[in-house]
This record gives structure tokens, C-alpha cells and sequence, in this order.
């Protein structure tokens, strides 16, 4: 199993994801379908499949492309383009020869949010990776679009479940915003600092960090913790939607 990001517009991810041994791929959020072919032919796959992590048209906008009419299109609702294959939580399904994919309903930042946990059923050294859409980025978490905070908890204590040495593969190059208010809110965090480096080294930075880290870093998946508490002025019996509200609403409005 292979990934491949494929940056699109200013700052989203497409991805061809790799089944090696038939040379299989699915484009996953292939908003510009010809930067995702282009990428295909130079690693000599075939596209027989579209896997969407929800219906925004950054995401799903080059579903309907006439360039794979044969291609099943994967997805949350019928809100998705050209969808051939509804998937809810818990479904699977397998890409090629070899290559596992589980649906994970994560309902907030839309409520067709399906991420996408995959992994090789013969290379066990693979560490599995997760295609999070506008759910979980890299030190940060979606806007509540269609959804509410209580549900972004769900979602990232879901993907929390996953394990540690999961690779993240998310919607969108935000993690230099992401760390900026991360080290607001958690100035002492010595993983953010980690995080920061990367960012200084790498210009696409989806890919190279694990679950395991955002549990270290990312101030939404560390609600409990004394720095977010007081940066919320969480009381001792605030839930923990009450405190991601107020997360979410300070970074919304974060000039840092």
C-alpha cells in the first residue's frame, strides 16, 4: 500500500491511495482530476475508484469528471457527486488486491463526514493511515458547518481509538495556523514545538505526523488538559462540548 498526496487549489489534499501488487488506486477528494491523473500515470496505477470524505466541492468537485465513468464513487450521502456506493459507519470495503478500507462516521463538519481508516492485509509493517477530510488536521480540527461541538468531541475521541502509529492524512496545508494557535492556547506544549519543526522543514506536511501525535499536540483531542481548561475558563463541571465550543469559537476568530 502507497499514498500519494496531490496538492489542489490553494491549500487542499487529494490523494491517490496505492494498491501495489495490481496496481489499483482510488483518488481520494480529487478536486482537480488532472493534477490526480497526471500523478497517476507517473506511478503507473489505474483510478478504479473516488473516495469522498464529504460533499464540500473543494473535496468532491471532480467526482463527475467524464475522464472515469467506471470509477465507483464511495461516500456519506447522496449530497456527494456522481455517488455510486453510499458507505456509512463501520462499512468496508477492499481497493485492489490488498488494500483494507473502514468507514468512520464523524458527523460535524458536515454531517456526510466519513473518514477513511486504511491499511495492507499482507504487509503488517504498513502502519495504517486515515484520510480525515475536514475533520481532523494536523494540530486542529474543521469548523462546526452542519454540526455542533459535542459531535467534533465524538469524532476526535473516534479517530483517537485508531492506533497510535496510524499515518494522518488530512484535507488541507493548515498546520502552520494550527500550531500558531495550538502554541496559544498550550505555549509549553514540547510537541507543538516538534510540530513546528516539521513545518519549518516541509512544505506538505500532510503524511508525516501519526494519531499518537495528535493526541500529543492537538489542543481539540486534549480537552482535559490544564492548559485548554484554562484557556476556556472551563469550570470543574463544564462538559467536555461546552469546552470545544469555546475552543472552536476562539480559533475562529485567532489572528495569531
Amino acid at each position: 500500500m502507497k499514498v500519494i498526496a496531490v496538492p489542489v487549489r490553494d491549500d487542499n489534499y487529494a490523494y491517490l491511495l496505492i494498491d501495489e501488487p495490481s496496481l489499483k488506486a482510488a483518488a481520494v477528494d480529487p478536486y482537480d482530476v488532472a493534477k490526480v491523473a497526471e500523478a497517476a500515470q507517473t506511478h503507473g496505477v489505474e483510478i478504479v475508484a473516488g473516495i469522498t470524505t464529504h460533499h464540500h466541492f473543494d473535496h468532491s468537485g471532480g467526482n463527475e469528471a467524464l475522464k472515469y465513468p467506471n470509477a465507483i464513487i464511495y461516500g456519506g450521502s447522496d449530497k456527494v457527486p456522481a455517488l455510486t456506493k453510499l458507505v456509512k459507519d463501520k462499512d468496508e470495503f477492499t481497493l485492489g488486491d490488498n488494500v483494507h478500507v473502514k468507514c468512520l462516521a464523524t458527523p460535524c463538519h458536515t454531517q456526510d463526514s466519513i473518514c477513511y481508516y486504511v491499511t495492507d492485509k499482507t504487509d503488517k509493517t504498513h502502519p495504517g493511515g486515515v484520510f480525515t477530510g475536514d475533520t481532523l488536521f494536523l494540530a486542529g480540527c474543521g469548523r462546526f458547518f452542519e454540526g455542533v461541538g459535542s459531535e467534533m468531541v465524538t469524532a476526535l475521541n473516534y479517530l483517537g481509538t485508531l492506533p497510535e502509529e496510524t499515518v494522518v492524512y488530512n484535507g488541507h496545508e493548515y498546520t502552520s495556523g494550527s500550531v500558531s494557535f495550538g502554541r496559544h492556547i498550550d505555549p509549553e506544549n514540547s510537541g507543538l514545538a516538534k510540530l513546528a519543526d516539521i513545518t519549518s522543514k516541509n512544505k506538505v506536511t500532510t503524511g508525516l505526523t501519526t494519531i499518537g501525535d495528535e493526541k500529543e499536540w492537538n489542543v481539540f483531542m486534549r480537552l482535559e488538559s490544564d492548559a485548554v481548561k484554562k484557556a476556556t475558563n472551563a469550570t470543574s463541571d463544564m462538559p467536555q462540548s461546552a469546552i470545544m465550543d469555546a475552543l472552536r469559537e476562539q480559533k475562529n476568530n485567532f489572528k495569531g
